[in-house]
């Protein structure tokens, strides 16, 4: 039964399963965004050729392409691996929820999978059997379906934080969808899959501009290089800034249904009105603070308002701190929010409740015996996780790498922007910028001298220039992976928001088991990524295949 679950799992099992889970989940993301990114990327370069003919672009399309093949084969591997974890380590979860998980991931595979699947074979096999429009079709296609494919994975993971439409039975002890528009269309659903996503875009942008830089750095491909580059720099700048504001409509949706979310984000312990943003602190990384004793974190510079601002749209509103949310705290409409110990109490009720329902029934009891037992049950269900908490100590998440995070996933965005705008000002004449600011930017090696050595001199740039934008490739997957450090580590310790915690959530195998499944993982994982690595660095160093054709027409 549910309500013991927690009595007989071994704690090294829910440590181990939590590891294999964030390892695989880790190594997953290393492959979906490139292949986001770059699906944008090559629909983009393959418009181009449709549009003009130009049988350079077809050959640029192709690289592309080819380098987003890579990428994509790996990102399912991985993906399938995932999924099945969740039947082999967390079935308990699987079972309590299955009827609603298993909706949107069932669509992903049904419809995301196969029409990627489908449309990326046209993409590669297809140029010389369909016309250009088709072909161009099924590029933009593939990169719709692996997008829609992120959707659904999304919207599932969205449920886990949000759990919307659904309706608990204690008949089937699981929880049952009663609406699926509710589920698919959540508002938290929708802010994480535009968020996710144009992230994405931006490590794409990122690595087209790397390997751009490489082949003016080696001085070959350089039209490759210089027209790529172009639209690597559109793409990062126009994304890092929609990561920007997404992010912000992010931050207000988890200051909603997810106030200690927030607070474990700015290592905030006392909230109130006018809060600002922690800009820099001293929250020793190696240590949970004290949430009851310690009132904020030492050496702490703040932009004032700020966080009221980025959690409610308003300068002056309210935000909870993690003492506020233990201890309970009336919401600015007047809801009184229960304290932890009260939700705790409520859950054990609601569990109570459960138990004393279900033997009633099985013992053949009345409608008007079982009655008292479910209308305690409904009317402490909303805290039924709640009753599986032995220590309220454990609803505040690790506060260290929820802070820091957040920080490095920000800082490296706000790298990117500036980054893509000095790009843009490299790649394009800009007339409106003064004399002596040009001689400015020249001084640092960002600009030539004058206008007329912009255009088609990039291969002259400083060295400092190319290996920046390499450097900036790692660098985007650590914001890429802060990110998801930011929104998984901050919801524990649930499964479910207020409905299951991971220790209830688990499969009975042994630690043993789960241990050896993770160093098997690990050895895999990694042995994949350093395959596709290489395979992606060997296909660069070769280049784009020129025909004979294009081959002509630069030479003229």
């Amino acid at each position: 039964m549910l309500q013991n679950l927690i009595l007989d799992i071994d704690a090294g099992t829910i440590d181990w399963s939590r590891a294999q889970f964030a390892l695989t989940a880790i190594y997953h993301w290393l492959f979906v965004p490139l292949t986001l990114g770059l699906a944008l990327i090559m629909g983009i370069v393959e418009t181009r050729y449709y549009r003009t003919r130009d049988p350079f672009w077809k050959q640029a399309a192709k690289f592309w392409q080819k380098l987003f093949g890579v990428n994509f084969a790996m990102g399912v591997a991985t993906g399938i691996i995932l999924e099945f974890e969740f039947g082999t380590n967390w079935s308990n979860y699987s079972w309590f929820v299955g009827d609603i998980f298993g909706a949107p991931l069932a669509v992903e595979g049904i419809v995301a999978f196969f029409m990627e699947s489908t449309f990326v074979a046209v993409m590669f096999f297809g140029w010389k059997k369909v016309s250009a429009g088709f072909h161009l079709a099924s590029t933009w296609l593939t990169g719709l379906g692996a997008t829609i494919s992120a959707w659904w994975i999304l919207v599932a993971n969205a449920w886990m934080q949000y759990p919307v439409g659904c309706e608990f039975n204690p008949d089937t002890m699981r929880n049952e969808m009663v609406s699926f528009a509710e589920v698919a269309l959540s508002p938290f659903a929708i802010d994480k899959f535009f968020h996710t996503v144009i992230s994405s875009w931006i490590i794409g942008a990122i690595f087209c501009v790397a390997v751009c830089c490489w082949y003016l750095m080696k001085n070959r491909d350089t039209k490759l290089a210089t027209e790529s580059m172009k639209i690597g720099a559109w793409v990062g700048v126009i994304a890092a800034l929609l990561a920007g504001a997404t992010g912000h409509k992010s931050a207000q949706s988890v200051g909603e249904v997810q106030p200690m979310k927030l607070a474990a984000m700015e290592a905030l312990y006392n909230g109130g009105t006018d809060v600002g943003l922690t800009a820099v602190a001293w929250v020793n990384p190696l240590c949970q603070p004290d949430y009851e004793t310690d009132g904020e974190a030492p050496l702490k510079i703040e932009m004032p308002y700020a966080l009221s601002f980025m959690a409610t749209n308003d300068i002056h509103g309210y935000v909870p701190g993690i003492n506020d949310i233990l201890n309970g705290y009336t919401k600015p409409d007047g809801t009184v929010e229960p304290s932890a110990d009260e939700k705790i109490a409520r859950g054990k009720q609601a569990i109570a409740a459960l138990a004393a329902y279900r033997k009633a029934k099985a013992e053949g009891a009345a409608e008007a015996t079982l009655a008292p037992h479910l209308s305690i049950l409904k009317e402490n269900m909303k805290y039924f996780g709640y009753g599986y908490v032995r220590d309220k100590a454990d609803l505040v998440p690790y506060i260290p790498v929820n802070f820091w995070a957040f920080r490095i996933m920000v800082g490296f965005g706000c790298i990117f922007i500036l980054y893509f705008l000095m790009l843009l000002l490299l790649v394009y004449d800009v007339p409106f910028l003064s004399v002596t600011t040009r001689r400015l930017l020249a001084t640092f090696g960002i600009l030539p001298e004058t206008e007329s050595d912009v255009a088609g001199k990039l291969t002259g740039l400083p060295a400092w220039h190319y290996w920046l934008a390499i450097a900036l490739v790692p660098l985007a997957y650590v914001a890429s992976e802060c990110g998801w450090l930011v929104a998984e580590f901050r919801r524990q310790p649930w499964t479910i928001q207020d409905m299951l915690p991971t220790w209830a959530a688990v499969s009975d195998l042994q630690s043993s088991s789960v241990a050896i499944t993770f160093i098997l993982f690990l050895l895999l994982f990694t042995t994949m990524l350093a395959v596709e690595i290489s395979i992606l660095l060997k296909q660069i160093a070769k280049g784009p295949e020129y025909t004979e054709e294009v081959i002509v027409n630069s030479e003229k």
